[in-house]
C-alpha cells in the first residue's frame, strides 16, 4: 500500500539554525533535489493501459438507499469522456452491471441498455460476472448478450497475463441462476480451481487477476473458498495483484506479495460528485499505477511476486 505522504516541516524563520540543523537541511535539500529529478523524468510508457469500471447496477427503478440506478448511464458517460483521453488497450467491467429485475424479460431489457452504452466506448471489453448479473438470467443469457464466450478465461496483452475468473457458485458447484442462490454463498468450482492452477503454472510472464466478489479479507462479500484460490495465485509466483469489487468501497490489502484492490462502485451515492471509475497502466518496468476518478481512490506500487 503506498506510504502516507507527510508535509515538510518549516524552521521558526527568527530562530537562527544550529549546525547540525543546517546541515540536516542542506540534506533535506540534497534529498528534495533527487526527488524532483524523479518526479519530473519521462516515465516509461505504459506496456498495456485499461479502463476499469465496476458495480453499475443499471436498472429502470427507484433508489434504494444510498443507490442510485438511473443515474448510471450519467456516470458512464462521464468516464467515456476519460477513457477517450487515455485510450485504454481494453475495458474491464468487475460485475453486477445490472441490478435484479422481477422478470427475465425486464432484465434483459436493463443489460440490453447499458451493455449498448458500455460497448460503445471500447471494442475489446472483458465482463466478470456479479452476482447481480444472473439474480434473474442465467449465466449463458448474460454472455450471450455481452459477446462473451466465457464467464472464466484468460489471455494475453502488451506481455502481460490477465485472468478473468467467476465465484458466482454456489458451495455445491451449482452456477448462479435464476434466483437459485445466497449472494453470501460464493466460491470457485473445482473444475475451475483446476484450471486456473494450471493457467498459471503454464504462464510465465507477470498476472493480472479480475475478479467480482473479494478474494483478500473475511466476510459477507468474499469468495467462501478464497485462501484456496489465494493459494493457487500465490504458487504460481508471477500474480502482481487482484482487482475486484463487490464490497462497493475503496480498500488495498497485500497478501504474500499480491496486492489485492477493491474499486468503489459507480451506482452509490447520487450527483457526478459519487461517480467511481478508474484506469489502471502497468509500464515495463513492472510498475502499476491506478488513476482513480472522483470516490475512486488512485494507487501506486511497484510489482512484486
Amino acid at each position: 500500500m503506498n506510504p502516507p505522504v507527510h508535509s515538510a516541516r518549516q524552521p521558526d524563520a527568527d530562530k537562527p539554525l544550529s549546525r547540525q540543523a543546517f546541515l540536516q537541511a542542506g540534506t533535506l535539500m540534497l534529498t528534495a533535489s533527487y526527488c524532483a529529478e524523479e518526479l519530473f523524468a519521462d516515465p516509461p510508457e505504459p506496456a498495456v493501459r485499461i479502463g476499469l469500471v465496476t458495480d453499475l447496477h443499471y436498472a429502470a427503478k427507484p433508489p434504494a438507499g444510498t443507490r442510485h440506478y438511473r443515474e448510471t448511464p450519467a456516470k458512464l458517460a462521464e468516464a467515456a469522456k476519460q477513457f477517450r483521453r487515455d485510450r485504454p488497450d481494453f475495458l474491464v467491467e468487475l460485475g453486477d452491471l445490472i441490478d435484479a429485475a422481477e422478470s427475465v424479460e425486464l432484465e434483459q431489457q436493463y443489460l440490453a441498455t447499458i451493455n449498448e452504452q458500455f460497448s460503445g466506448l471500447c471494442e475489446r471489453r472483458h465482463y466478470v460476472l456479479g452476482n447481480h448479473c444472473v439474480d434473474t438470467l442465467t449465466k449463458d443469457e448474460f454472455l450471450q448478450a455481452v459477446g462473451q464466450p466465457k464467464s472464466y478465461d484468460s489471455f494475453d496483452f502488451g506481455g502481460i497475463h490477465f485472468v478473468v475468473l467467476d465465484s458466482c457458485f454456489r458451495s455445491d458447484g451449482e452456477p448462479y441462476g435464476r434466483k437459485n442462490f445466497k449472494w453470501t454463498d460464493a466460491n470457485l468450482p473445482a473444475a475451475e480451481l483446476e484450471w486456473l492452477d494450471a493457467d498459471l503454472k503454464a504462464n510465465d510472464k507477470p498476472t493480472v487477476v479480475f475478479a467480482h466478489q473479494r478474494l483478500d479479507e473475511a466476510g459477507r462479500h468474499s469468495v467462501n473458498n478464497r485462501a484456496e484460490v489465494r493459494a493457487i495465485l500465490e504458487s504460481g509466483g508471477h500474480v502482481l495483484a487482484v482487482f475486484q469489487g463487490h464490497s462497493h468501497h475503496n480498500d488495498l490489502n497485500q497478501i504474500n506479495n499480491i496486492h489485492y484492490c477493491t474499486l468503489a462502485a459507480m451506482v452509490e451515492g447520487s450527483g457526478a460528485e459519487s461517480n467511481g471509475y478508474s484506469v489502471l497502466e502497468i509500464d515495463s518496468r513492472g510498475t502499476i499505477r491506478l488513476t482513480g476518478f472522483r470516490r475512486q481512490e488512485s494507487y501506486r506500487w511497484p510489482a512484486v511476486g
